[in-house]
């Protein structure tokens, strides 16, 4: 069996499978977004696979691939993460460059022989401005019925094993970027952080105690299409695990071309962003209400 097709363990859920298959040939631009462990980064790399074996020039828009660009920037060094967590301006700033690469990828790669395959986590304001109506030259691109953002939503079974995975991930890694993965504490707390927003949507949380909300796959989907309502938005449900410990999410039998800033790019972002917000705290203020697009 030939590499690519080796790689294509998608293909052990035949709806799934269908799914992926769907967006590889009709999609122009197709976003991932969701929470660490929701599966984002396996179906990137699946769609990515399908998309090549389908003749398609695959492009790749990531948050853990772009983010690195700015925090080694001189500029960006001013603004380190603090115990895991992206600094608000770096975030921002990324937000702002973003919006200005999609265009530009438009322009320098026309044609619908060209699949841009982008990650979009949204929590805390990563990306979030692709979910933001502007009145820019990105816009029309992210209104437009060839992009779709899917929202991958693993059940509760299934979220247990990717938690599990992903413990076992962080001490024996497969590839250097799984050190910087999530871990599962961190998963939950993000979880967390998102149950919280959801009266703020005016979803309810059914159960919702004085305890920690578990992981509810239906609050979770309700909340990403909430905040993607001005988007192509669709639901990946997810029911069973995939035979992915034979692989790493972030090693590609494929050419793939990274969408990533240059230096300059960057550090003029972050410049921006420390004009638009001398007072940083109203950024950390506007950071903590990311949802409200």
């Amino acid at each position: 069996m030939d590499a690519p097709r080796r790689l294509l363990i998608v293909q052990e859920d035949p709806g799934l499978h269908d799914r992926l298959e769907r967006l590889a040939r009709d999609g122009r631009m197709v976003f991932f977004a969701g929470l660490p462990g929701t599966g984002k980064s396996l179906m990137i790399h699946q769609l990515a696979h399908l998309a090549a074996a389908a003749g398609r020039t695959v492009h790749l828009l990531q948050w853990d691939t772009a983010r690195p660009v700015f925090e080694a920037n001189p500029a960006g060094r001013r603004y380190p993460m603090r115990t895991g967590v992206t600094h608000s301006v770096i975030r921002r700033a990324l937000g702002v460059w973003v919006r200005d690469a999609l265009a530009r990828w438009e322009r320098s790669c026309p044609g619908s022989g060209n699949l841009l395959i982008g990650e979009t986590p949204l929590i805390g304001g990563r990306f979030v401005e692709l979910a933001r109506r502007l009145d820019d030259a990105a816009e029309p691109l992210l209104a437009a019925t060839s992009c779709r953002f899917v929202i991958p939503v693993p059940s509760r079974d299934l979220r247990r094993f990717l938690e599990a995975a992903r413990d076992r991930r962080a001490r024996q890694p497969a590839h250097a970027r799984e050190r910087e993965d999530a871990p599962p504490h961190l998963m939950r707390e993000l979880w967390e952080q998102l149950a919280g927003v959801a009266p703020r949507l005016g979803i309810a949380a059914v159960g919702r105690g004085s305890g920690p909300l578990p992981y509810d796959p239906a609050l979770y989907g309700r909340i990403y299409e909430r905040v993607l309502r001005h988007r192509h938005a669709e639901v990946l449900s997810m029911e069973k695990p995939l035979s992915s410990d034979c692989i790493s999410v972030y090693e590609f039998a494929i050419a793939a071309h990274d969408v990533v800033p240059a230096p300059d790019e960057a550090a003029a972002r972050i410049e921006w962003v420390e004009g638009r917000y001398p007072d940083l705290g109203t950024l950390e203020e506007e950071s903590t209400r990311w949802y409200e697009v």
